[in-house]
């Protein structure tokens, strides 16, 4: 039923839109004079910047073709999906507000399993009158490492890094809301800090959700385009004493297909390392999960160099169990074959920009995941001391800022774990055609 509503609001913007070049005719308001813009979406603000409105969103298709490892039987398997299709609405209110709706049609943006109807990926609301502070709530992601700062439109790979599998609770919203305070200070230094209640399934006997907080700093001496010199920490922790839950650490180790929403994925054939954790975790095993990490960036003119690092630790919260212990990170290097830089924001990167409009922007990369984990709990894990490893080598064409065509081959190697007839490694290639408006 949503889903129909978003459908019909977005139908009737475009309707309008249409209209009013169909006709001339006169635009009156109560208050300011109306700008309409068309570029990169529908925008509608008042003159004096009081008011906003845009309409846009991305559509990212995906198809993957993959074996070994990747599938139980080492066989080739194949998937097509949307691994986004968003509708995003957002603007200003009052000029000290901001709201930020986006609703995602294909179900893949907020993990397994999500409505038949879509998914509110992000329902915001900021209040910015105590610049250079905002203070935000609503349903959004923590902020936790840099390529999920990054927007999904504009990250390298498709897929973002494999380590941030380890902490996907870490900069995932899972459903519920939080509270968040976000600032700069001088053009080089940001911050935020932030308070989460979320996760309904892992909620505590009482039922109370599960209560988590992040942590994110930001120092970047050179921050323009092509003059990137980026470095931050950041720390999320998350109180699961008396909460039974899903305390799998696992990985589809940068090949989404070959278990996903929005489409047709590998199905039961499918195969995601489990680095760590059981899927039934009793209420009163454990107590506090941590993660903290580092991230560092440098680009110069169409050269990007980037990395992270990120830790783990489960504590327990019983004699009857040992603490879960992981750990991963990745260094990726790109280069813009047409000599582009990619953009930057304070604490993020941003888009490419084709300098000719004829033949676009083109740029090839190569990222290293590595990842594992330690659980010597026997009843939880089979073997001990998990470990993935993942190439990714890629091209990207921006066609124009609206079309993004990516291609990138994958293969993985795994220690201590393997497949049902024995493998222990595997490779695949993803491709994208993405839209953006």
């Amino acid at each position: 039923m949503i889903r129909k509503h978003f459908a019909g609001f977005a139908a009737s913007a475009l309707a309008l839109a249409i209209s009013a070049q169909a006709f001339a005719g006169t635009v009156t308001t109560d208050g300011a004079d109306i700008v309409i813009k068309t570029k990169g979406g529908l925008e509608v603000a008042t003159s004096d910047k009081e008011f906003s409105f845009k309409l846009g969103g991305r559509v990212q298709a995906d198809y993957s073709r993959f074996d070994g490892f990747y599938t139980k039987n080492g066989e080739t398997a194949d998937a097509g999906y949307f691994r986004r299709a968003f509708v995003e609405m957002g603007g200003v209110l009052y000029s000290d507000w901001a709201y930020q709706v986006n609703y995602d049609l294909s179900q893949n943006a907020g993990g397994d399993n999500r409505s038949e109807d879509g998914y509110f990926d992000e329902a915001s609301l900021a209040y910015n009158g105590f610049a250079p502070v905002s203070i935000k709530m609503g349903r959004f992601d923590p902020e936790f490492g840099l390529e999920k700062a990054t927007s999904s439109k504009w990250v390298t790979a498709q897929e973002r890094t494999a380590a941030y599998d380890l902490v996907d609770w870490a900069n995932g919203h899972n459903g519920g809301m939080g509270l968040q305070a976000s600032g700069v200070a001088g053009t080089s230094l940001y911050g935020s800090a932030g308070v989460f209640a979320k996760d309904a399934t892992n909620a505590s006997e009482d039922g109370d959700s599960t209560t988590q907080f992040n942590l994110r700093g930001v120092f970047a001496p050179m921050h323009d385009a092509g003059n990137v010199l980026h470095f931050g920490v950041n720390y999320a922790q998350r109180d699961l004493s008396d909460t039974a839950f899903d305390g799998r650490i696992r990985s589809r180790l940068g090949m989404r297909g070959v278990s996903t929403d929005g489409g047709q994925d590998a199905g039961d054939n499918g195969n995601r390392l489990t680095l760590a954790g059981a899927e039934v975790t009793p209420a009163g095993a454990f107590d506090t999960d941590s993660a903290w990490g580092l991230e560092a960036a440098w680009a110069i003119g169409a050269f990007s160099l980037q990395g992270e690092y990120v830790s783990r630790e489960v504590q327990a919260d019983d004699d009857a169990y040992e603490d879960i212990n992981a750990d991963g990170y990745y260094v990726q290097a790109a280069y813009t074959l047409t000599g582009e830089p990619r953009g930057y924001k304070l604490g993020k990167f941003d888009a490419i920009k084709p300098a000719n409009k004829q033949i676009g922007a083109w740029e090839v990369f190569y990222r290293y995941d590595n990842l594992s984990a330690e659980d010597d709990n026997g009843k939880f894990a089979t073997v001990d001391d998990v470990e993935g490893k993942v190439h990714n080598v890629g091209l990207n064409w921006y066609a124009n800022e609206a079309v993004k065509i990516s291609g990138v081959y994958v293969t993985s190697k795994v220690d201590n774990a393997e497949n049902s007839v024995g493998d222990d490694s595997g490779d695949g290639f993803v491709m994208r055609a993405q839209y953006v408006f």
